[in-house]
């Protein structure tokens, strides 16, 4: 552990299979999206994978630790915070797993080869760049999009997958129909589709989406994920979540649907 951790950096345990994650209190640290997303993800032993948009590195550690021979390229633009992501996997000891490149996901091409991945995620920032002031801002970059769209990640992640590969995202209700329009464009079909509410009675705040690479059309919507009691704990589902300790064959945590 001795050179991993750098000033004001705190080790937080991620409480599934001994994983840890390196991070930063005054820069951006995963939320509950990211684990949920991880979770929503179904990896067969040996899958190609790719997250785009990796931050602190959380959805490969996890997928890493829950799945078996898996191999994950972790694609960050920011190079202090790849660089955090890089120490994350040295520290889970995951270096032949989990690969970080500093690279522009726009780019990438030059990087990862076209169309040989099973599986690309992604927790992408979810608002606009209109009106930002300060578009350099690590939080922002990670919030609005600011170094890439919403078409960017679709497009790309189309661009990585193999025929039949699957991509897997968070992102806000309120961008759905942008998400289905675009998904369809790039020849990714929307197969699963589960929303993410505060409460029993609130909005969905969330939407978790899985789409297919070249597949026919059929939409099926998952009964949704609620995360908290009435009195303010955590639903009996969001427990076994973080309790989850394989997601291979199918095993991702999709309600009765």
């Amino acid at each position: 552990m001795e050179g991993l951790l750098k000033l004001g950096e705190r080790i937080d345990d991620l409480q599934v299979n001994n994983l840890k994650i390196i991070q930063d209190p005054n820069g951006f640290c995963f939320g509950l999206d990211a684990v949920l997303l991880a979770n929503f993800v179904e990896a067969r032993k040996g899958s190609k994978i790719v997250d785009l948009g990796t931050g602190t590195g959380i959805i490969p550690i996890l997928l890493a630790g829950k799945t078996t021979d898996t191999h994950i390229k972790a694609v960050e633009i920011q190079s202090d915070v790849a660089e955090m992501a890089s120490r994350s996997v040295i520290l889970n000891q995951m270096e032949q797993r989990i690969e970080v490149l500093n690279i522009d996901l726009k780019e990438s091409k030059k990087y990862l080869p076209t169309h040989q991945f099973d599986v690309v995620t992604s927790n992408p920032p979810y608002m606009h760049s209109e009106g930002l002031l300060n578009l350099e801002d690590k939080k922002a970059i990670s919030r609005h999009e600011i170094k890439c769209t919403l078409e960017d990640v679709i497009e790309t992640a189309s661009r990585l997958l193999n025929f039949g590969g699957k991509f897997y995202m968070v992102h806000r209700p309120q961008r759905l129909v942008d998400i289905m329009i675009l998904c369809r464009k790039y020849k990714l079909e929307p197969k699963r589709l589960r929303f993410v509410h505060s409460k029993n009675g609130k909005k969905p705040n969330l939407l978790l989406l899985e789409c297919k690479k070249n597949s026919q059309p059929e939409l099926k919507i998952i009964d949704p994920l609620v995360i908290y009691k009435e009195d303010g704990s955590y639903t009996d589902e969001i427990y076994q979540i973080y309790g989850k300790t394989i997601l291979e064959e199918g095993g991702g945590n999709n309600g009765k649907g």
